[in-house]
Order: C-alpha cells, then structure tokens, then sequence
C-alpha cells in the first residue's frame, strides 16, 4: 500500500504565499518515496478554491520534483473539451518526464457548468465519453471535430505525451455504478469516506475488483484503489487533536453548504437542511459531530502507531493507496513538520509489508 499527498486547501485566509504548502509538500514527496502528489479541480468557491485547474499545479509540482507521480484528482470531464485535457496534460507529461496521472469526475454542482452549461444533464455519461475520447487522443489516435467553419477536420494531439499509456482514475464518493464502470474501463478508482464507511467502502472496492476481473485479462491486474484521507500524524495523539480541533473544524464548517447542495444532488435526506435557517449552535454542533468522526473513524490522526491500525483496516479491505489531504487549515510550518511523522508511518508501515 502506497502513500501520497492530497491537496484541498479552503482558500479563507488573507495569505501571501498560497502554494508554500504545495510546493515544499511535493518537494518532501519525491525525496522520501512517497508516491504521488495530488491537486483537484474546484471552481466559484472558497472550500478548495486554490484549485480550479489540476494541470497548472501539476506543472509547478513536475518543475520541483523528479520521482513522485503527478495526479490530479480529479478532472470534471464534463466541462472540458477532450482536445483541451489531453494537451494540457501531454505538457505535464513531458515537463515530468512522463509522471502524470489523471483522476475523472462527472461534477455535480450546478454552478461549475456556467464554464459549459450543455454538459451538466449529460455530465454522467459525459464523464465516459470524455474520458474514452481523453485515452485515443492520448495514444496520439486521430480524431474528428467540427472547426469554426462548421468542417469536420482530423486532429492529432500536440505536443505528444509521454506515456503511451494516460493512467486514469474515476472518482466515486460510493456510487456503486462508478465502481462497477472503472473496472469495466480498466480504470483505478479514486475515493473517500465522506459518505460512506469502511464496511460500505469494502463492498464497493469487492465490486470494483470483480467487474475489473470480468473485463479484462488476468496479466492487466484488477485494479487501483486510492482513498483520500484527511491526515495529520504526530508524537502524541492528544496534542494532535488539539492542533487540528480548530483550523479542521473551520474546514469542515466551509464545507456544508456544497455537501448540503451535493446531498440534494444526489436525492440524499440532507434535503431538509438549511443553513439560513440553523442557528449557530445548531451549525456549532454539527461541526463537532463531524470533527469527532473524523478524528476518530474517518481519517488518519495521532501517532504512528495510531494510523497504522487504519492502514491495518484499509489494506485488509483492499485499498492500494492512501492519498493523504494535508492541507485543511493547519499552520503550513506545522504541517510541513509533521511529514516527518507521516514518513515515518510509510516507513514502518513499509517494514510490517515486507514482514508478512
């Protein structure tokens, strides 16, 4: 089981070097064997708000570092044009060396797709489409498209990438679907547990793996796995929690009106709530449910040896990467400390692998 870097900070704060925590994070990345850096796509919100485009900081990540892969995670198919990611992509490839990967989501709020309005009803079966279309133009396979002139014209993909092959990923909050069709695409999955257990988590994973097995020969494997997982490991498990308790709670308190909104997507019960109608106290213990969910079930915090009873779950449930959400508004010299803890965690948790 690998370890990697997520990053999804709440953009907030009034801060003259936003992208520290990204760079000099990537930076440790890739001189201690971790394996992959991670940026997502968000747009027109503060929660994530660094990251409206995964391949502008996958650029600045491939200029600093030389071994550790290069993700983003995720892509929202839907609305962009597949000539568009393949050669921004194809730029990142070949500014790493070919070390990119790209995660693939199918978006879900409304307001994302003011960027490309007719994508959003058809933005599920969009999101194969596009990926399909992503993986020919990727292997340099021309394709055909209506220019300004209303011609059809025969494009290939400039500059050409690196990898003949785009390592690609669907990203499912449990959609059970999603699972079942990344392993028919001989896609990895990228996942989190937001809204689903690690009971939940494992069936899907089992889901994931038959359909992959069903689709493909036995020497193509069945699969890759990453779940992201909001982490902060340190010496002491009380200390820990204290140094999170308040930037995590701020964090999480950011989130609710997009979970609320991607809950009412989704048909989901959080359709009755409203956060103009809550009162403070009511949004106060809400926020502390969700702290103490995560700190105690839903994320990896404390000491070594803390997070290495998680990892013992996920690798028993089949999870092959844990992509490790750094960035959640903890002070950026103190985050950058603690990845000497979360090496050490790789490192013992590298030691028990060998060992069985």
């Amino acid at each position: 089981m690998d370890f990697g870097l997520f990053y999804f900070a709440n953009d907030n704060e009034d801060v003259s070097d936003r992208y520290r925590l990204l760079i000099e994070g990537a930076k440790f990345a890739d001189t201690h064997d971790f394996a992959s850096v991670w940026t997502p796509e968000r747009h027109f919100h503060a929660f994530g708000g660094l990251y409206p485009n995964p391949a502008v900081t996958g650029a600045a990540v491939a200029a600093v570092t030389e071994r550790v892969a290069v993700r983003a995670g995720s892509v929202v198919a839907p609305l962009h044009h597949p000539v568009r990611v393949a050669e921004e992509w194809s730029i990142v490839d070949n500014l790493s060396k070919g070390r990119v990967g790209i995660a693939f989501a199918s978006g879900w709020h409304a307001a994302d797709f003011l960027l490309r309005p007719e994508g959003y009803a058809t933005r599920r079966s969009g999101l194969i489409d596009t990926v399909k279309s992503i993986r020919s133009l990727w292997r340099r396979e021309p394709a055909s498209y209506v220019d300004g002139a209303g011609e059809s014209v025969e494009v290939t993909v400039f500059p050409p990438p690196v990898q003949s092959e785009l390592p690609v990923w669907l990203t499912s909050a449990g959609n059970p679907q999603t699972f079942r069709e990344a392993g028919k695409m001989g896609a990895g999955v990228l996942t989190h547990l937001l809204g689903q257990g690690v009971d939940v988590l494992e069936k899907r994973i089992a889901e994931y793996r038959q359909s992959f097995r069903d689709h493909h020969d036995a020497s193509e494997g069945d699969g890759h796995v990453a779940l992201m997982l909001h982490t902060f490991i340190g010496s002491d498990r009380e200390t820990v929690r204290e140094t999170v308790r308040a930037p995590f709670s701020k964090y999480l308190a950011s989130s609710f009106d997009l979970v609320i909104h991607a809950a009412r997507a989704a048909g989901e019960n959080a359709v009755a709530l409203d956060l103009n109608t809550m009162t403070q106290s009511d949004i106060d213990f809400m926020v502390g449910q969700a702290f103490d969910r995560y700190f105690q079930t839903s994320g990896m915090f404390g000491t070594v040896e803390d997070a290495l009873q998680v990892c013992e779950k996920l690798y028993e449930i089949g999870v092959d990467e844990i992509a490790c959400l750094i960035d959640f508004g903890v002070d950026t010299d103190d985050v950058l400390n603690s990845l000497v803890h979360l090496d050490e965690l790789r490192q013992a948790w590298q030691e028990r692998e060998q060992g069985r």
